[in-house]
């Protein structure tokens, strides 16, 4: 209601739109109720409930609940005093259990500029690079970064964790070796998560998993092998002729590697190693009960095209100018499908940033003197416990030491305890001790009382960190001699006022949520409110180890139980893993699940997945990892599941099905009214159905995947429940499932706690690294189903919906909606073709796309899940403004592209063309296009005061696959 509407009410009217307007629904839905009421007018509806209870079938609108496990809207001040309630219930202890996990500072100039800012944690993943130069460049830094203190050819943007990552350098190797084995060799010292991953991965892909010291490998073949460095116990030791050998049985070697360890120890590719892994989390990255992290992966020369996951390239822009873009695509899942390298369609990409930029700040001097203290630390803290008499077990080590206990190690481990310190029991008589930066010499002095040393004699304050030797037992073989980080970019950034700077140039170079609406169908860019946003910073939150004793994680888990309960009951399903970081892991994580299931029940062939044409490509990539045999489903000509190909694929492979993978709903933005008959079908053939949640947003509050037939989904918090996607991770993806998959969900050696939502078990195996995944960003959604509340998760649902119906019927007259349901509507997204206007005047999805740019936009989803289009998914934040903003421009592009065709500009010199148009394209030199420089930059007038201006032009991909290069270019190349 308006102000003078609002005077003129009845007290209960203004009483009524107030209670509205404070609800947090109302700030987070973009459309108000004047807005949905033209909306609804336009498409001949009278409700928004009407609307979507046409496009939504009948048969599978979920019944009204007697009760809910979510409570009513909280306000926003209320979710925050809640989740005060349960932070103050974690205990912010001093961790030093190690085994990859470190406390770390992150540089304050960092926190406020990055991990707060909404113009890194909003953006999308890079597919338009012209608009994504700034997170493009972060992560060339970050490779950069990884490729100098591994010692390597080329290293990706970002894995999950160090654990997945190892995982995925097994598979590296298993593609690229050339011997016949199927043995891959696991370092005995290993962290104990990745041991775990390892076994369940590998039991999928009939891969032996054979552990060794790598005493004598002269006799063994293996395709690969896995290496430690430093060890888990802390041990470094020379691998060099241990790799020797393992090449000359063809096999490849993989190191995971501690960065940090990095800047004073010989590099991997030193060492002989082919792959290099791990995490960059002690760069900066608060350790947030296990993550998000950037996890790593950097190979020797020959392998670029086997990495999985994201790899920036340099290439150039029309106008010949150094521009980044992602380099290798077509290695990735939505073009190679079960060909792909690997299922992982995202990255870990805010936290890669935030890691390079660590490096950045401190330089490779400022790196090297950390380590150098952390290593003095451990040094200092060994030698007081041996002058005292206490063995330790290994004389080589950077920061971890492994003490032998004259009593039970637990009275150690719990003396510390008593004073704050957490300590990582080994066994009934060692306990493991980690050092990171933030440790101090009265750390030091703590954990040595702990382990019985007088209190009256002199302790490690005493004996200055600083004059201990660092390295003291590694041989002089294993110091690193090399450079590192010798590009400008790690030395030109010491002022705090300089770096502040460089970090909001590149910002200004993105385009993110904060400049204006991100259209992507199948991504569900929607708002991240700075209230769900606020709990990530807090300590109790960030600076909790992973393996942190359950007693003091007591907030985490009732945080974790109470969204796990949430979700189960939203799904449909009875149990939920949160475990997963990714939807990728989430998908890999149900069908574990459901192959799980199958083989304990002595159905070990059934290992036939049937998978739609239109499905998103990680779905097939997933089935692969799990074991299975991908069969492809054809779709009918409304992208419908064609039903007689599915029951002809299914009476075919019957007695071999192990599942059906369907999108609801489905990838083509249309809710099929024959999921059901599909469903059943499958289960009637024996088979299971995994319903991929990728487009829960339709769904949410109006029908539930476990009442179509669905047995486990994977879910995706980064879509549906509001956690920021920042620039292409991090992600969540957790995965749900009745209640004979619940045993089969995700595991983990380390969890606190066996049981989960609803009482189950679970014992399938980990996906992760850590017990609940990306723990530290679970705030984000709790709170957002805190403060909408069931009603209000049901309301954005209707208004995503709506939004999506109104750009299609708005357009529909511009630009082919390609599928539509029954009454002609959509779900959340539709999808526009393109083909035609190409084919009338040349203009291609991408000219569209590019031009986009010049209106002020981000492109929506190219030409997927159909070749020559673009998916709009306008989600339930965008107010009517920006919607009807989007509309015009789309509208004015048509025109455009229709003068092309009419000869008033030529084909090949056009404002579609030559989008996108930077400022420097328009100011130097001489102007010849036969289109007007206001034309090209100021296609409306709105724009003149507001506008977002590219830092390139259009980028030349092509160009950049010939040339790759994946790291910094040199500062001459931008002269």
């Amino acid at each position: 209601m308006s102000t003078a509407e609002l005077a003129g009410a009845a007290p209960a009217v203004v009483a009524a739109a107030a209670e509205r307007a404070g609800r947090f629904s109302a700030r987070h839905i973009g459309t108000d109720a004047a807005a949905q009421r033209l909306m609804l007018d336009a498409l001949g509806y009278d409700t928004v409930d009407a609307l979507v209870g046409a496009a939504v079938p009948a048969s599978i609108h979920v019944q009204p609940r007697a009760t809910s496990s979510i409570p009513p809207a909280a306000t926003e001040a209320e979710a925050l005093a809640e989740l005060r309630v349960l932070a103050s219930q974690n205990r912010t202890a001093r961790p030093m259990i190690g085994l990859g996990y470190y406390d770390t500072f992150t540089p304050s100039v960092i926190a406020r500029n990055v991990l707060e800012n909404p113009s890194w944690y909003t953006a999308y993943t890079p597919y338009q690079p012209e608009i994504s130069q700034g997170r493009l460049e972060a992560l060339i830094n970050f490779q950069t970064m990884v490729t100098d203190l591994t010692g390597l050819a080329t290293a990706n943007a970002s894995m999950l964790d160090e654990s997945t990552a190892v995982v995925e350098g097994m598979l590296v190797a298993r593609r690229a070796s050339k011997s016949a084995s199927n043995v891959f060799l696991v370092d005995a010292d290993a962290l104990p998560q990745t041991k775990a991953l390892l076994e369940h991965r590998a039991a999928a892909l009939g891969i032996e998993v054979r552990y060794t010291s790598f005493a004598d490998l002269s006799e063994v073949a293996a395709f690969g092998a896995f290496l430690q460095y430093p060890g888990a116990s802390g041990r470094v030791w020379d691998p060099t002729d241990a790799i020797a050998a393992l090449h000359g049985h063809g096999g490849l070697a993989v190191v995971a590697a501690d960065l940090l360890a990095l800047t004073l120890l010989r590099s991997p590719g030193a060492l002989g190693a082919d792959v290099a892994v791990g995490t960059t989390q002690r760069f900066g990255v608060p350790l947030g009960f296990g993550g998000p992290h950037a996890g790593y992966m950097a190979v020797r020369a020959g392998l670029e095209r086997q990495m999985p996951g994201r790899l920036v390239g340099v290439s150039q822009d029309a106008a010949g100018h150094p521009a980044y873009r992602l380099a290798l695509q077509t290695r990735e899942q939505h073009i190679r499908r079960e060909k792909a390298t690997s299922n992982i369609c995202t990255a870990q990409v805010l936290l890669a940033v935030m890691a390079s930029m660590y490096a950045v700040y401190h330089g490779p001097e400022g790196l090297r003197s950390i380590a150098g203290e952390v290593a003095q630390k451990a040094e200092a803290l060994a030698a007081r416990l041996r002058e005292y008499g206490l063995v330790v077990r290994h004389d080589a080590f950077f920061d971890t030491i492994r003490v032998v206990t004259p009593g039970p190690s637990g009275r150690v481990v719990e003396r510390a305890r008593s004073k704050g310190y957490q300590l990582f029991w080994v066994d009934d008589a060692t306990v493991g001790v980690s050092v990171d930066e933030t440790t101090t010499a009265d750390d030091l002095a703590v954990v040595a009382w702990a382990f019985g040393l007088p209190e009256a004699e002199r302790d490690v304050r005493d004996l200055p960190f600083g004059e201990a030797e660092p390295l003291r037992g590694v041989a002089a073989s294993l110091l690193r001699q090399e450079d590192f980080l010798t590009h400008p970019v790690f030395t030109a950034h010491r002022s705090e006022t300089a770096m502040m700077r460089y970090l909001k140039t590149l910002a200004d170079r993105d385009y993110a949520l904060d400049r204006g609406m991100i259209p992507l169908g199948s991504c569900t860019m929607k708002l991240n409110a700075a209230t769900e946003m606020a709990a990530v910073s807090w300590p109790e939150f960030s600076r909790v180890h992973p393996f942190a004793p359950e007693a003091d994680v007591h907030g985490y888990l009732a945080m974790i139980e109470q969204l796990e309960t949430w979700l189960a009951e939203v799904t449909g399903y009875d149990a939920v893993s949160l475990q997963p970081n990714a939807g990728s892991q989430g998908e890999l994580a149900g069908l574990l699940a459901i192959r799980g299931y199958h083989r304990a029940n002595g159905d070990t062939g059934r290992t036939v997945c049937l998978i739609p044409s239109s499905a998103h490509g990680t779905n097939a990539a997933s089935a692969v990892l799990a074991g299975m045999k991908v069969v492809v489903v054809a779709c009918d000509e409304a992208g419908n599941v064609d039903l007689g190909d599915l029951r002809a694929k299914i009476a075919l492979h019957a007695a071999e099905l192990a599942a059906l993978m369907i999108t609801y709903p489905s990838t083509h933005g249309v809710y099929e009214h024959e999921v059901l008959e599909i469903t059943q079908a499958v289960h009637d053939a024996g088979g299971q159905v995994y319903v991929d949640g990728a487009n829960l947003n339709a769904l949410l509050g109006f029908a539930r995947f476990g009442d179509l037939g669905g047995d486990v989904s994977h879910l995706n918090l980064h879509k549906t429940f509001a956690i920021p996607h920042g620039g292409g991770g991090p992600g969540v993806g957790p995965v749900a499932a009745k209640a004979h998959l619940a045993p089969y969900l995700p595991s983990h050696p380390l969890s606190q706690r066996a049981d989960h939502a609803g009482g189950f078990v679970f014992e399938g195996g980990p996906v992760s690294a850590a017990p609940a995944g990306s723990a530290s960003i679970l705030p984000i959604s709790w709170a957002y189903v805190r403060m909408m509340g069931a009603e209000g998760l049901k309301d954005a649902t209707a208004a995503a919906v709506l939004a999506a119906n109104y750009i299609a019927a708005r357009l529909e007259d511009h630009y082919p909606v390609l599928y539509a349901g029954e009454g002609g509507l959509v779900a959340h997204e539709c999808i526009l073709d393109l083909r035609p206007l190409k084919e009338a005047t040349g203009i291609s999805v991408d000219d569209v796309a590019k031009r986009l740019i010049d209106y002020g936009f981000h492109a929506p989803t190219m030409s997927f899940p159909v070749a020559g289009t673009l998916m709009v998914e306008p989600t339930e934040s965008e107010d009517l403004g920006e919607i009807e903003r989007f509309i015009e421009a789309m509208i004015a592009i048509k025109a455009e592209a229709l003068a092309v065709a009419a000869g008033e500009w030529p084909a090949d010199d056009n404002p579609l063309v030559g989008a996108p148009h930077t400022a420097e394209s328009v100011v130097a030199g001489e102007w010849t296009h036969p289109y007007s420089r206001e034309k090209a930059v100021y296609p409306v007038h709105a724009l003149v005061r507001t506008k977002y201006w590219p830092p390139v032009r259009r980028i030349d991909n092509a160009y950049g696959d010939r040339n790759l290069v994946c790291a910094c270019p040199p500062i001459e190349a931008f002269a």
